[in-house]
């Protein structure tokens, strides 16, 4: 008799981690998604990684050379030495996953496609995606010399975990600039997926990229798929429903947020919900000044109206004043091939701004196409009467 699975979190994780230590130990066919990858930089990987690999995209074609890469839920390390080829000598890999089994796998090929490939830059550590910041091998040669026998060991073991959370952690703050995964996010219990999100947005750098492919459903999974451990181990019953996928890297903050590819023909089809991989890219916020002259772009189109994730809107052709934070961001990917840089016709001194912008509250972005500020402004900020840019 099938057991039941519950939304409580440890038995999912247990299950998945169960599925995936014996996906290591030999190939599990029904955990594949077809994938086309370049052949070329297949050539340095040894089979038993490709054999044992379970994903349903190629972030890697997302890569630049020299970028510092993060893999969440990294499995057999195809995804990271892909990865490593893309980004070169100058660029580094980061590898994460909780199996042991599949990181022993990882871990073991690492040299042999260093040799391959000239040069070595990748790295794998064990970690749950949902808490980047805690080492799980040094928390397990603790618990090799201090046990955990009862409640006090229990509270003991929490408190160095806290410890290296907050003195070493395992990804610091801002420190990659891009993280990848491949079907893995929907692996995670759903009370933990805010939390996962929120990891993603800590460990990049501003504008860095989180480049996502997982299977999604075009409809919610009703509860009682989401309680079959099969389904759910399978990358099915977890499945983000499409559009709650993308408005979880915005409510993460993330800008930009663009779907890269989506399978045409579904996966899989469960009572009429279809389940099918998509690959989405989002942005990280950058800095820039909040409060200073206002900087101003003209959208070119091919839409009459675009509105961005922060709510101001942009009319085809006419300029519109921007604080110097969205002007960053709109003049970098994505935005930058639908913008045009302007000159301000009324800027205004630095000095100024104090009285310019009033910095108490959140943005209400004004629905006017076009924005002169200058000596004669009535004291609104360029993105709302009053109202601070963000």
């Amino acid at each position: 008799m099938q057991k039941e699975l519950t939304q409580s979190g440890p038995s999912i994780e247990a299950l998945v981690q169960e599925r995936y230590t014996e996906a290591a130990r030999r190939v599990e066919p029904a955990l594949c998604c077809p994938v086309e990858y370049d052949p070329a930089l297949l050539e340095a990987i040894p089979g038993e990684v490709l054999e044992r690999d379970y994903g349903c995209g190629d972030p890697s074609r997302h890569l630049q050379q020299g970028d510092c890469v993060l893999d969440l839920g990294s499995g057999s390390g195809k995804s990271c030495f892909l990865a490593a080829q893309i980004v070169g000598p100058t660029g580094r890999v980061i590898g994460v996953d909780a199996n042991d089994e599949m990181l022993g796998l990882a871990r073991r090929c690492r040299s042999a496609v260093a040799k391959a490939i000239g040069f070595e830059n990748v790295e794998f550590f064990k970690a749950r995606i949902q808490d980047l910041r805690l080492d799980l091998d040094q928390l397990d040669q603790w618990l090799v010399q201090q046990p955990v026998a009862s409640y006090q060991d229990w509270r003991h073991m929490e408190q160095y975990a806290e410890q290296l959370r907050s003195e070493s952690p395992l990804i610091a703050d801002h420190s990659v600039d891009v993280v990848v995964s491949n079907c893995v996010l929907n692996l995670v219990a759903a009370r933990d997926r805010r939390d996962l999100f929120a990891e993603l947005a800590r460990v990049l750098r501003p504008g860095g990229r989180a480049v996502i492919s997982d299977i999604v459903s075009d409809r919610p999974v009703p509860e009682h798929l989401k309680d079959n451990p099969t389904l759910w181990s399978g990358c099915l019953s977890g499945a983000f429903q499409e559009a709650a996928f993308l408005e979880a890297f915005a409510e993460a903050g993330f800008i930009g947020i663009e779907l890269m590819t989506r399978q045409a023909e579904p996966w899989a089809v469960i009572e009429g919900i279809e389940f099918r991989s998509l690959t989405v890219q989002a942005i990280a916020p950058v800095s820039g000044p909040v409060g200073n002259y206002p900087r101003a772009v003209i959208y070119g189109g091919p839409w009459k109206t675009v509105t961005d994730d922060r709510g101001q809107t942009f009319q085809r052709g006419q300029r519109t004043s921007v604080c110097g934070q969205t002007f960053e961001e709109l003049t970098r990917t994505p935005y930058a091939s639908w913008v045009f840089e302007v000159a301000s016709e009324f800027p205004v001194e630095n000095q100024d701004a104090g009285e310019l912008y009033q910095l108490d509250g959140r943005p209400e972005f004004s629905k006017k196409p076009k924005r002169e500020i200058g000596p004669e402004s009535s004291g609104e900020s360029c993105c709302g009467a009053g109202e601070p840019c963000r």
